[in-house]
């Protein structure tokens, strides 16, 4: 019996120092990404790169404040479009289990896994060829269609993870299903929505392919969502890939920019995802 105890012991720590080691393996990359960042793009930020337009590529001066601007309202659209439907995508896939909702479990699974350049093509020949212009409009479309999957899983997952007892209580008093599902299982398992929401936020917020054929770039501010956009992660293809290693400095310093706007964004929602709810039913 004590040698039983004791193997498992062992067992146990062993597998805890090779779940440490492959944990320290999988962080040297992600530290050697953000080490790089910043190391090469902090010496591009001052008042002028957040509070400029962007120059022509190869020239010095400007900024990026039409970048971020447009980069805001593509991520808005996509989010206004994406998050609702997401939602009541996972919501459906919960209530309603059967063939229906396998089946559009099965289109959500290969939706994740079909390569954004594809998105951004079907949405070039639905909106822009049909317009005849491309637009924030459509980039935000192209996006939301990446993000619907997503957020749909993940609340689909978070839902199945309540206990079947919180939902019976909540029918049990009388509470109507609807409401039940809303107050009730969804606030008990907001936490795990949102983060899967901030997930799929964080994605599109690094998306290059789809705005390529969609909102395609704007030196200049936006007046309408119906103007094309530009976007950091586009702002970062094209100066990156420029001859120009003043582009190469403005494309690292829109790096770093962009990497502290969705660590920004990924604080402030599972912070907020923290509060409790103040709904009554």
């Amino acid at each position: 019996m004590f040698s039983s105890i004791r193997s498992r012991r062992l067992v146990n720590k062993l597998f805890v120092v090779l779940a440490t080691i492959a944990f320290l393996i999988a962080l040297v990359p992600l530290l050697s990404i953000l080490y790089q960042t910043i190391a090469k793009g902090y010496t591009a930020l001052n008042p002028d790169f957040l509070l400029q337009i962007t120059p022509p590529i190869g020239g010095t001066g400007g900024g990026i404040i039409n970048a971020i601007e447009g980069s805001l309202v593509v991520v808005s659209i996509a989010s206004a479009i994406g998050i609702p439907l997401g939602l009541f995508a996972g919501a459906y896939l919960y209530e309603y289990p059967g063939k229906v909702a396998n089946n559009v479990r099965l289109i959500a699974e290969v939706l994740t896994g079909v390569p954004s350049i594809v998105t951004g093509i079907v949405v070039y020949v639905v909106i822009v060829a049909t317009f005849h212009r491309f637009s924030a409009l459509a980039g935000g479309v192209a996006l939301s269609f990446m993000m619907i999957p997503i957020v749909a899983i993940s609340t689909h997952e978070s839902l199945k993870l309540v206990p079947d007892s919180i939902r019976e209580g909540g029918l049990a008093l009388g509470v109507s299903r609807s409401k039940t599902l809303v107050y009730i299982l969804v606030s008990t398992a907001k936490s795990g929505i949102v983060t899967g929401i901030a997930l799929s936020v964080a994605r599109i917020f690094g998306e290059t392919a789809p705005l390529l054929f969609t909102a395609l770039g704007n030196q200049f501010m936006m007046h309408s969502i119906l103007d094309p956009a530009e976007s950091m992660t586009v702002l970062i293809y094209d100066y990156g890939t420029s001859p120009y290693p003043v582009a190469h400095a403005f494309a690292w310093g829109t790096a770093l920019i962009l990497l502290l706007i969705v660590l920004g964004l990924n604080m402030v929602v599972r912070i907020s995802s923290r509060l409790k709810p103040t709904v009554a039913i």
